[in-house]
């Protein structure tokens, strides 16, 4: 008996100097993931100061003479270049002036504490008004359409009309809390300790399959992870925002939702028949009858990623928003 105490106090030593070395191992392959990533993928546009830091973007199209501009807000897991490189290079072919933010947190945008729609809605509302944007046509994907319904209810002087694209909107029905682990990785310590060691090691080995799983049921399109800049996803503190911005989307939902009738924007809703990601029937559908004057386009066996696998019919939909919002505006004086 005399020697269990040894014993355990050995297999102690050997657990802690095993977890000890993957988290070694898993920190010097966070940084070499992250130091590879931003040298591939480098700061591709302008950054425009906000309270607290700053905000990056992508910009095309032509700023004279546009049809309008568009902005374009991209989900979970992503950054500018993912809606860029989808539908707003067809957009700025067409005429629009595109710009899309990295979202704070993500891609090359500082955190700035806002980890809610409403509090990334205050600094993208902020960075239009520095660059003088404004009101434009805010498209927003996945994650994004409660950004750009925030955008809409607290800043609508900067909104002129909203194209939701499978957005998330609504509290889901019937949705458990995040499972235990969720909420002990998000927790200070431990989501410090996580991202900075085995977090980007193991993403890495999901980027694929997470690609293949929101383009479902279409393939992924060519090139995507590279169009898309998908690999500063896997850089330490993304990974954390991006946990911190799905435990707390529930909460937010819960709050603005019942607010949407309160919108007036010009506002159309594009979603995928088939979209296994936002069931189109719990989302696009009753967030469409609860904007007043919305209207739904569903996109037939299309899933998640309208603004690849559908960009044309997208585009459409932003050009008739854009038309509408003509329509609205008063025709100036003629000149004596």
């Amino acid at each position: 008996m005399g020697f269990a105490p040894q014993a355990l106090a050995v297999l102690l030593g050997l657990a802690a100097a095993l977890i000890g070395g993957a988290l070694g191992l898993g920190a010097v392959a966070s940084l070499l993931i992250t130091l590879r990533a931003e040298a591939q993928f480098p700061p591709a546009g302008p950054f425009v100061p906000v309270r607290g830091g700053r905000l990056a973007a992508i910009e095309a199209g032509p700023h004279e003479g546009a049809r309008a501009t568009v902005i374009l807000l991209h989900g979970a897991s992503a950054n500018a270049a993912e809606p860029m490189e989808g539908v707003g290079r067809l957009l700025a072919a067409q005429g629009f002036r595109v710009i899309a933010f990295d979202r704070p947190g993500f891609g090359w945008s500082d955190r700035l504490d806002a980890a809610t729609p409403a509090a990334q809605a205050a600094a993208i509302a902020e960075a239009l008004e520095r660059m003088g944007v404004g009101p434009a046509i805010v498209l927003g994907h996945s994650w994004s359409g409660a950004l750009a319904a925030n955008l809409a209810l607290e800043h609508p002087e900067r909104v002129a009309g909203l194209v939701l694209v499978s957005p998330v909107a609504l509290p889901f029905p019937q949705r458990p809390d995040p499972p235990w682990y969720w909420r002990l990785a998000a927790r200070p310590p431990v989501a410090w300790l996580l991202s900075r060691t085995l977090g980007p090691p193991v993403a890495m080995t999901y980027l694929e399959g997470a690609a293949r799983a929101v383009f479902a049921p279409q393939p992924v399109s060519a090139d995507y992870l590279t169009r898309a800049r998908a690999a500063l996803v896997l850089r330490p503190g993304t990974l954390l925002s991006n946990v911190q911005d799905l435990i707390g989307l529930p909460a937010a939902l819960a709050e603005q939702g019942p607010r949407y009738g309160a919108i007036r924007t010009p506002t159309v809703i594009v979603a995928g028949e088939s979209d296994p990601v936002v069931r189109t029937n719990l989302q696009a559908r009753p967030l469409a009858e609860r904007i007043p004057g919305a209207e739904l386009v569903v996109l037939p066996g299309i899933g998640h990623m309208v603004h690849y696998v559908a960009a044309d019919a997208l585009a459409r939909e932003v050009g008739r928003i854009a038309g509408r919002i003509a329509e609205r505006q008063p025709v100036p004086a003629a000149a004596p």
